[in-house]
């Protein structure tokens, strides 16, 4: 069975029998006439390797490439050698803003320019263009991490605080407890240039700056809070946390637990023993607590499953939308 074009759009058809083409016979294929996009990428595609490079370094290469859809990926095949400065001047005005995220170590080493880098920070800080990229706060705060060269810096940063529109702004009053104990500096993940300790203070330092009312405190072997103010940069905040050694959750819930409407653990749940079973004991079965479990240990220093006890292992972008959704479907005001 075979797609078939909608009979109001006719110029499916044309595409359709293209795509075919492509596939079944490319050497004679031939873009449906009026298609821009197609026709200039079949006319670079056609061009032989060793014109390749001149095409892309000429004048207009940079329009060549972006009229014909050609990705920063598909370029580096295409031109069959290295991706130097010259090449990555040519595609990155037509990179998108997470691509170009991506490649600031690319970019540095090819050696762009100044005057092409900064183009392409403006376009990373730009709040639409983070607002329309919909990423969270972690992904710019792993880039700001291992940004090669401070004309990044400042951008990123930008775009770390243009992020926190994406955070859920969390209403009454919120407990954030992140744990920054020893076992907390191992890697977020296999694929993460995070560890679990700034992915932790990330989260929760991002969750406090949008929540309407919030006590942040990193906890450890000891516990205290951590200041902020509202409209402060996320970086600034994280250069407050600590390393507090062992891992007295009980204690920090305890100390810290003031009638708070919810509680937020972001913890890899390597807790001390308490003799009462549960690290959460002294929160009320009324109150709902969430705790994000980082590293996966079998073993949780409290229940979850039931009444208003929540785990979710992993820390991810998804992980902030958890508490509205699950207090939304508490409260029976679906957002649909």
């Amino acid at each position: 069975m075979h797609a078939a074009p909608d009979p109001a759009k006719p110029w499916q058809g044309e595409l359709f029998r293209y795509a075919l083409d492509r596939r079944h016979r490319p050497d004679t294929a031939v873009p449906p006439v009026g298609d821009r996009t197609l026709t200039a990428h079949r006319a670079l595609m056609e061009l032989p390797v060793t014109e390749r490079r001149a095409v892309v370094t000429g004048p207009g290469g940079a329009e060549r490439l972006a009229e014909a859809g050609m990705t920063w990926e598909s370029l580096a095949g295409w031109l069959q050698g290295p991706m130097d400065a010259a090449a990555w001047e040519a595609v990155i005005p037509s990179m998108g803003t997470m691509a170009l995220v991506r490649n600031l170590r690319n970019f540095d080493e090819a050696g762009v320019s100044d005057e092409v880098a900064a183009t392409a920070a403006a376009r990373i800080c730009d709040p639409e263009a983070v607002a329309a990229s919909r990423q969270f706060p972690f992904r710019y705060l792993a880039a700001h991490r291992h940004a090669p060269s401070l004309r990044w810096a400042y951008p990123l940063e930008q775009a770390l605080g243009h992020s926190l529109g994406q955070v859920p702004a969390l209403p009454g009053r919120t407990l954030v407890l992140v744990d920054r104990s020893g076992s907390m500096w191992s890697p977020l993940s296999e694929r993460s240039r995070l560890n679990r300790a700034d992915g932790a203070a990330v989260f929760g330092a991002a969750l406090a700056l949008r929540a309407a009312d919030a006590d942040l405190v990193e906890f450890g072997t000891t516990s205290a809070p951590v200041t902020y103010r509202t409209g402060e940069s996320v970086l600034r905040v994280l250069e407050r946390f600590g390393n507090l050694g062992g891992t007295n959750t009980a204690r920090a819930v305890e100390r810290h637990y003031r009638g708070h409407d919810r509680v937020l653990i972001v913890t890899d749940e390597q807790a001390s023993y308490t003799y009462r079973g549960d690290a959460t004991w002294g929160v009320p079965d009324t109150v709902p607590v969430y705790t994000w479990n980082l590293a996966g240990y079998r073993l949780g220093h409290a229940p979850s499953g039931d009444g208003n006890r929540h785990t979710f292992g992993g820390l991810s972008d998804a992980a902030f939308r958890m508490v509205p959704l699950l207090e939304a479907g508490v409260s029976a005001d679906w957002p649909w």
